[in-house]
């Protein structure tokens, strides 16, 4: 009951699925890719020759981004399916969902972390409360002036906001483009590298579908946005987490997180990061 209130007090208006040719590139994987259902659907495979990966055909500079995703079924150990925002270059902002594969019977590992200018190390790891493997689930990124916000099924799960006044660097500036991936990360997804691929369970397959974004497109080389800040159609550039939705977080966290690094005073000896004593 309680998360079924939440949803429905966070959850943005939708609007019409894209189609994943009109929006995507294929961009490496050798046939490994396969939009199928009239472009409403589309899979990436791994096998022990190679992964596979899109790309959206447009920059955006601030969104409302869902994506459903059904993940690697099975003994999935080693596999890693990604899906992310990202500029270019060494100092690249970056909005990261990564699932970590597992053993069967065993959770996914929902892992998050947010780049700017080059720089992350600002992990958080969830347990999923549903096995994501058997249906679609909406994964989702709120990225404007004020937050980062990742929600899954329209639950926010995490906050990362713009604290620039104290000094600490926010995705702001540089448009980023939409991946996701499908690849072999069996020397550190699963329990630290532990756990190795069974590549007799290959090829494995992760199935999207139901993309929508309500975004700002970066115009490249004019560098002008296609969306306006005072349009009642954006309000989403706007838009904070209410005080309901911010108890949700914290409840999420303390029933599904598994690894904070605001937490982690053994990685940072020196002193937590900023952010971490602000939030």
């Amino acid at each position: 009951m309680y998360v079924g209130f939440v949803v429905m007090s966070f959850l943005l208006t939708a609007s019409a699925a894209g189609n994943f040719s009109q929006y995507f590139d294929i961009t490496w994987g050798d046939g490994r890719v396969k939009i199928l259902e009239n472009d409403q659907l589309l899979t990436l495979s791994l096998d022990k020759a190679s992964g596979s990966g899109f790309r959206s055909k447009n920059q955006y500079l601030f969104g409302s981004i869902d994506m459903q995703l059904k993940l690697v079924p099975g003994n999935s150990a080693g596999t890693v399916t990604a899906y992310y925002l990202s500029s270019l270059g060494s100092a690249h902002d970056e909005i990261d969902f990564e699932f970590l594969g597992n053993l069967s019977g065993d959770p996914y590992i929902l892992h998050t972390n947010v780049y700017t200018q080059g720089k992350g190390n600002r992990e958080q790891q969830f347990y999923l409360w549903f096995d994501p493997t058997q249906d679609f689930h909406t994964y989702s990124v709120l990225w404007n002036p004020q937050a980062i916000i990742f929600s899954v099924d329209g639950i926010p799960i995490r906050e990362f906001k713009n604290m620039e006044s104290n000094g600490i660097e926010f995705p702001k500036s540089q448009p980023m483009w939409i991946y996701s991936s499908l690849w072999n990360a069996d020397d550190w997804a699963t329990r630290g590298g532990l756990v190795k691929t069974d590549w007799s369970q290959a090829p494995f397959t992760a199935s999207y579908s139901n993309f929508d974004a309500q975004a700002c497109i970066w115009s490249s080389p004019s560098g002008s946005l296609s969306c306006s800040f005072n349009s009642s159609d954006n309000l989403w550039l706007t838009q904070t987490l209410n005080a309901t939705a911010q108890s949700t977080v914290k409840w999420v966290q303390e029933n599904y997180m598994i690894y904070n690094y605001c937490a982690d005073t053994n990685r940072f000896p020196q002193g937590l990061p900023p952010e971490c004593s602000l939030a």
